[in-house]
């Protein structure tokens, strides 16, 4: 549900004031409990959260990146945290920041600056407002920020596939390689802090 969004045809500055209402909106919200609101495209999205489902699956991969992570560079994995990327806000299911959130911290205290977060991820919810916030918007928004990977674990696309998006064009807002795999196949990281780690069945099967 989105509850605030921008008008057509407005002018940056003018964009930008809308984007300072909007911040102070989400951060006087006091969302309910088993809701999340983030910032997203110039709107206020207010989304449910995850199914038991959704929630294994988030579980396998937060704890596979950190066993993956744990002799690594000073980074761990992370569930629902505040993402902030100039005013926007996105809580992704799992992402990959330093193990000091205070590396990375955002001016407002209120979560993880996305320069620091180098991979996040999302678990595709069942229906059609879910699927394009994680397929499209989403998409474009963590482009946009500089995040260097994205991952989808989507049980409804086909009959389940992970994608991963890497190399980020941020002007263009678009991930510039793309690789598809179907659930039961793995597919790794390709490069950055992250690359090699694999996501297959164990974390994918029911």
């Amino acid at each position: 549900m989105a509850i605030a969004m921008h008008e057509p045809h407005v002018t940056a500055s003018e964009f930008d004031a809308l984007d300072d209402v909007l911040w102070q909106a989400w951060s006087e919200m006091t969302v309910p409990e088993g809701l999340r609101a983030e910032i997203i495209e110039g709107a206020i999205e207010v989304s449910p959260t995850g199914s038991r489902r959704h929630g294994k699956v988030a579980n396998r991969l937060r704890d596979a990146l950190r066993d993956h992570l744990a002799s690594g560079d000073s980074l761990s994995a992370y569930q629902d945290i505040n993402v902030i990327c100039r005013r926007k806000v996105y809580i992704p299911d799992v992402c990959v920041a330093p193990e000091d959130l205070d590396e990375a911290p955002d001016p407002d205290g209120l979560g993880v600056a996305s320069t620091g977060v180098v991979l996040v991820a999302e678990i595709v919810s069942p229906g059609r407002e879910a699927g394009a916030r994680d397929r499209e918007r989403k998409r474009r928004a963590y482009a946009e920020a500089g995040i260097g990977t994205y991952v989808i674990v989507d049980d409804f696309d086909e009959s389940g596939i992970v994608t991963v998006l890497s190399e980020p064009d941020v002007a263009k807002g678009v991930y510039q390689v793309e690789t598809r795999v179907a659930y039961g196949i793995a597919v790794s990281i390709p490069d950055g802090p992250v690359k090699g780690f694999a996501i297959g069945p164990e974390i994918t099967t029911n």
